[in-house]
């Protein structure tokens, strides 16, 4: 049996080696495999998430809702700088001028803000301090076979990693429609309270026309803080669309850059706490300190040492009255009402007299001479 099989081997190869395949074989088989082998490097190529991408869902972000209502506040903030430099160009001209066209200023501030801005596809200062900026949102992919689509083609044709943040900036439209509900909205609401309230429609009949004006407006005021009020407990549930108009428009910010370094220093930090431990310790101690005491220590340094004989020395130099019940301090011989030197004595064990600053050993009754005296 074993030597059938070395038989028929041997028989095989003598049979190759008298029939060699053509010499263009390999080329033919090249040319076959070319296209595979292209489609497998091109197939390598292509990142490790996308191959597994079906039905994939937009990478779900979450943007500090403080960083918003700071943006919101900072642009404020941005606003009362800008009117507040722009009132002093009209400093010189007559008092309340500016009074009677401070909504047109408003307005006129709140333009340029936007202007430079968020028509530029730019971030307001609020927004950049933030590193927040306005998104689309009805073009962000929703999830689905579209949405997935789209990822995967993002996986071709960009080259850093997704972060959820990726995005177009705001529409024309959205634009136009922002800038008329923001500023021309606030103008004209702040315009038609001011003229209401001059005109005095609340204090029309009731039927007239004036009346239910004013009641429309409060009406739709009262309504709009509702739904404001709704759409804030929305926004902190969520963290999407701070405001009604940012719902309204779809237009959500997002942050602008991945990664930002912060810059922070502790200098105004340090220096308020420094000054509010300096101020609680003032605090603590001035009540504690007795003024009259430290006057008294500092009358032997003074020049004018005999300041505290120039008064009346008929004086009790403690209340500054006449002496009820005098009684004189010991050595020094000079006069006081008996409650004040007795509670002074008192409270002080080594009392020094308010007028010559010696110590006083004792006091007497005035008038007694060498008669009884009470010690300290």
């Amino acid at each position: 049996m074993e030597k059938e099989t070395l038989v028929s081997s041997s028989s095989s190869s003598s049979s190759w080696g008298a029939d060699p395949p053509p010499e263009d074989c390999w080329i033919e088989a090249h040319r076959e495999l070319l296209p595979r082998w292209r489609s497998l490097r091109e197939s390598s190529q292509i990142p490790f998430s996308c191959l597994f991408i079906t039905q994939q869902t937009p990478i779900p972000i979450s943007i500090s809702r403080v960083n918003q209502f700071d943006a919101a506040r900072l642009d404020v903030e941005m606003t009362a700088m800008l009117k507040e430099q722009l009132v002093k160009v009209f400093s010189l001209m007559k008092p309340g001028f500016l009074f009677q066209y401070e909504p047109e200023l408003d307005a006129f501030l709140e333009f340029l803000i936007w202007r430079f801005s968020i028509w530029v596809d730019k971030p307001t200062p609020g927004n950049a301090l933030m590193n927040l900026r306005y998104r689309d949102e009805r073009a962000v992919p929703t999830g689905g076979k579209e949405g997935a689509q789209l990822i995967f083609l993002n996986c071709f044709t960009s080259d850093s990693v997704r972060t959820g943040l990726e995005g177009p900036g705001l529409s024309v439209s959205q634009k136009i429609w922002y800038c008329l509900t923001t500023v021309g909205g606030r103008y004209i609401w702040s315009r038609l309270q001011s003229f209401s309230a001059f005109r005095r429609w609340g204090d029309f009949e009731q039927r007239s026309l004036g009346r239910r004006l004013w009641l429309l407006i409060q009406r739709v005021e009262g309504l709009y803080k509702a739904a404001s009020f709704s759409n804030l407990l929305i926004f902190l549930y969520t963290g999407r669309y701070r405001s009604i108009i940012e719902r309204a428009l779809k237009a959500r910010l997002v942050y602008g850059s991945p990664n930002m370094n912060r810059a922070v220093s502790f200098e105004y930090m340090n220096r308020q706490l420094v000054w509010n431990e300096f101020s609680e310790m003032l605090l603590l101690l001035l009540p504690l300190l007795n003024s009259s005491s430290i006057k008294k220590f500092l009358l032997p340094f003074s020049k004018d040492k005999t300041s505290g004989s120039s008064s009346d020395e008929s004086e009790c130099p403690i209340c500054h009255a006449n002496p009820t019940i005098p009684f004189v301090a010991l050595p020094c011989q000079h006069r006081y009402c008996y409650y004040c030197l007795r509670t002074r004595c008192a409270a002080v064990g080594s009392y020094r007299c308010a007028r010559c600053n010696e110590a006083v050993v004792a006091i007497q009754r005035h008038g007694l001479g060498e008669g009884r005296t009470s010690k300290n």
